[in-house]
């Protein structure tokens, strides 16, 4: 795992424009052979989550899960790991209304489109739907959080908002939640319950 976290972390100096030799030379002693593209942290703490809890071992088969930092990066991402860099297989998630993004990175890159899932808003979103506002409220009690929440849905902006959308904004609303919650969230899901993108994505790698 440590491994496969400095060949993340030379994958992201190389795609903010330094040099690519490390990720290069990382690639061929790890036998990475496919690379998840997701927009952030929090995805990739809910997918490795729910890959460790069917009992996967990504790093162990040659797959690396990366955060691009948002969407607009796709085609940085894809032009380095896919055929015109290290020429891996690549497969993630995007946001509907991100695809066109993905697509053209995609085609740019000459790489297939079918490894790739739709979430409807985000993964967040879908996790949220998955388990429904009540459990999400028991997980935010279970982690001492409880007051914190109902003190942010006094606020007046937030008094009608569907409960929903409350949950998005309040998991963003401090650094390091959204991540914490990513894998908590992904960690509650019965096996019928996870998200279809999600699901799809584990299933192709």
């Amino acid at each position: 795992m440590a491994d496969m976290r400095a060949f993340r972390e030379a994958v992201d100096h190389w795609a903010s424009g330094g040099p690519g030799e490390a990720a290069r030379l990382l690639a061929a002693r790890l036998d990475v052979r496919t690379a998840v593209l997701l927009e952030g942290p929090s995805d990739l703490a809910a997918v490795e989550a729910l890959a460790a809890r069917r009992g996967r071992d990504l790093a162990a088969e040659g797959v690396c899960v990366v955060s691009m930092g948002g969407a607009m990066s796709v085609a940085r991402y894809t032009g380095l790991l896919g055929p015109p860099g290290l020429g891996l297989r690549l497969t993630g998630l995007c946001d509907e209304n991100e695809q066109p993004f993905y697509d053209r990175a995609l085609d740019r890159a000459g790489a297939p489109r079918e490894g790739f899932f739709v979430c409807v808003a985000d993964l967040e979103d879908e996790l949220i739907r998955a388990l429904g506002t009540t459990r999400i409220e028991d997980i935010l009690r279970s982690e001492g959080e409880l007051r914190s929440w109902q003190t942010f849905l006094r606020q007046p902006a937030q008094r009608d908002r569907p409960r929903e959308r409350q949950l998005r904004r309040f998991l963003g609303t401090t650094k390091g939640r959204k991540i914490r919650y990513g894998r908590l969230l992904a960690e509650a899901l019965a096996p019928e319950e996870v998200p279809a993108p999600l699901d799809d994505l584990l299933a192709v790698l």
